[in-house]
């Protein structure tokens, strides 16, 4: 990838470079070039969702009580899904004219005060699942978030296909796992990381097709291994009733520093051609991404997207057969869309939040099936068309045209979202940079019970009836930890989206990776990683 030339970013001082390819995409999207570097664009995207912190509330349109992605002190009006989705009231009631006399983010803001906001972000294909968000085909699911089709899931995020999972994150086709991040075709195991196709194992990272083994990495087609060593059946069962009685917990922190010893991979990709980036499978010509899943192709800054996705530039949890996409969130199968946040089956539209099935739209909030519509008023095909270049000149004037809607706007505090995941601030750094923030005294969830106090924050959690028959089941000691502590305890293991340079510890090959330089993991490139592996 050629440079074409260093900017400063507006929002963290830093330098970041402008490649060729940059710059074509661009010219092809008719923007101008970003103000920000990549990190920055990506925490404003993440800024604008809050996946996991939940709220009881009520209903603005029925009154009635409801659990919600907004507290009851939120300045917007929320309604439940069902109502939101129905025809009792019409968005375009909202509409109004654009000044050309204010900024577009202001008048925007206020409309976004004023339409209704959807309460949790599901789309009535989900049964049994009032405590979750972003879900599609779950069946009795509970505090679980942005995943699809799992049944029996308690506490998950991102996962798929799978059943009768708790504390999980990134588990893709798998069953009876627990406390597991980023498995796939998993079967009954505990802490395991990163591993594919392993039965009945504890404490593994990155192993495949791996059966009856403890606190391994590394390995690949074995069975009875303990700690990378070959061990009898009696062995492994033995350990395994005596791991199940301790805190695991604390057993994850000795597995995390035996496994220190141990080589990783720069990047972990699987079946790509010509990319750059973690947690990338079946991608071709995808750079600087992060978490590119199930197909994409000519992809670049893109975070937890992909899904037959093409042609995408800064899109965050984007893809399922979008094409030509630009500093877009949570977008489902459009094409031409650039600067919108919860969008689907969309076309030729700019600057909406929560919208569907639109079609040259720009600034809207809330509507579907549409066409030509700005503010969420209506226009005729003609008035649309001499408007909207006098909107984009006048923005362009005012320095707003070509960025993502600023986090002043969103409608959470910086750390009800996921950019407190992946870009941690404390309250005086976001207070300081103009976002919004909220006290954790004044976070009442309101409906987790007071069954526990959480060893680590002595917060009040309930373990649910559900989750004491799961630990029955798989025979481990209830958490002692609540579901937040245990959350962000997973969070560590996450490699995060940020790529930096570095060099192999073999063979001293210029890599790029995740794992920054000041960390202590041993680091390969794959040719070498693959010469370490326990075959």
């Amino acid at each position: 990838m050629k440079i074409i030339k260093e900017q400063n970013c507006a929002s963290c001082n830093k330098n970041f470079p402008i490649y060729k390819d940059d710059v074509l995409f661009y010219e092809r999207m008719k923007v101008p070039e970003p103000k920000s570097c990549p990190d920055c664009r990506s925490q404003r995207r993440w800024g604008f969702r809050n996946q996991d912190t939940l709220y009881k509330r009520k209903c603005d349109f029925s009154g009635d009580t409801m659990i919600s992605l907004y507290s009851q002190d939120k300045p917007y009006k929320v309604y439940k899904e069902e109502i939101w989705w129905s025809d009792k009231w019409d968005p375009m009631d909202y509409g109004r004219d654009y000044d050309f006399n204010r900024p577009f983010f202001e008048q925007f803001n206020e409309l976004l005060l004023d339409v209704p906001r959807r309460g949790m972000h599901q789309d009535g294909t989900n049964e049994n699942c009032e405590y979750i968000t972003f879900g599609v085909g779950n069946k009795n699911c509970y505090m679980m978030f942005a995943s699809f089709y799992c049944e029996d899931i308690l506490y998950g995020t991102w996962c798929g296909m799978s059943k009768d999972c708790v504390d999980c994150r990134s588990c893709m086709n798998c069953e009876i796992m627990y406390e597991s991040y980023s498995c796939t075709k998993c079967y009954n195991c505990i802490h395991c990381y990163t591993c594919e196709n392993c039965q009945d194992c504890l404490f593994m990272d990155d192993c495949r097709n791996c059966k009856k083994c403890i606190g391994c990495k590394g390995l690949r087609n074995k069975e009875l291994y303990i700690y990378n060593k070959k061990a009898t059946k009696e062995e492994y069962e033995e350990l395994k009733s005596q791991l199940l009685k301790r805190d695991l917990a604390e057993e994850e922190k000795k597995f995390n520093k035996w496994k220190l010893q141990f080589p990783n991979v720069h990047l972990e990709m699987q079946n790509c051609e010509d990319c750059t980036g973690e947690y990338i499978n079946n991608a071709k010509n995808c750079h600087f991404c992060y978490n590119m899943v199930l197909g994409a192709e000519d992809c670049k800054y893109c975070q937890i997207a992909g899904w037959q996705g093409k042609d995408m530039w800064d899109c965050t949890t984007t893809g399922k057969e979008c094409e030509l996409m630009y500093e877009m969130h949570a977008t489902l199968t459009s094409q031409n869309c650039a600067f919108c946040s919860f969008c689907r089956f969309c076309s030729d539209t700019y600057y909406c939040d929560c919208i569907s099935n639109l079609k040259n739209c720009f600034g809207c909030s809330g509507i579907s099936h549409k066409q030509y519509c700005i503010l969420n008023k209506q226009y005729t095909k003609e008035e649309y068309e001499e408007l909207l270049p006098r909107i984009i000149a006048h923005m362009t004037e005012t320095g707003e045209y070509g960025e993502f809607f600023p986090l002043s706007i969103s409608p959470f505090a910086y750390n009800e979202t996921q950019a407190q995941y992946y870009f941690k601030l404390n309250k005086e750094e976001a207070l300081e940079k103009g976002f919004k923030w909220i006290d954790e005294h004044q976070v009442q969830k309101g409906f987790t019970g007071d069954s526990c106090s959480c060893i680590d924050c002595n917060k009040a959690f309930r373990i649910t009836s559900q989750e004491k028959r799961f630990h029955e089941k798989i025979g481990v000691k209830p958490p002692t930890q609540c579901i937040d502590c245990r959350r962000k305890r997973r969070a560590k293991l996450v490699k995060l989206q940020t790529i930096y340079d570095r060099t192999c510890d073999k063979c001293n090959k210029e890599i790029k990776t995740s794992f920054a330089p000041d960390r202590p993991e041993i680091v390969y490139c794959k040719p070498c990683y693959q010469e370490s592996l326990i075959n």
